[in-house]
């Protein structure tokens, strides 16, 4: 991934494969999991997520499975995916740091 900031749906999604691979509804049902029911992904929504994702080789097609009649499709991780994860939760928790600090500052200083 370039060195834009990570959406959240695909930050979320890259999470979910952390663990194992997954098919779309699992991730689905995965991100919401993770964002506590904050974020519902649609369909259509994820392919194109995982589409981006497979283009900048941060996720792969691990296998297809036939499951009554259709076919599900599971993706994993790539080892460029779990860095560009890391390095975006870095991203995150030091801006997230600094927010706080900010915050606490200002409470500390009595400012409006």
């Amino acid at each position: 991934m370039s060195e834009r900031a990570m959406t959240e749906p695909a930050f979320l999604v890259l999470t979910a494969l952390v663990d194992r691979p997954r098919h779309g509804y699992g991730i689905v049902q995965e991100v919401e999991r993770l964002s506590e029911g904050r974020v519902h992904l649609k369909i259509g929504t994820l392919y194109g997520v995982l589409d981006r994702l497979a283009g900048d080789r941060l996720v792969q097609l691990d296998r297809e499975e036939a499951t009554q009649g259709r076919l599900r499709r599971y993706y994993r991780i790539t080892d460029e995916g779990a860095e560009a994860l890391r390095a975006e939760a870095a991203r995150l928790a030091d801006n997230a740091r600094r927010a706080t600090e900010r915050l606490s500052a200002r409470h500390a200083g009595g400012t409006a």
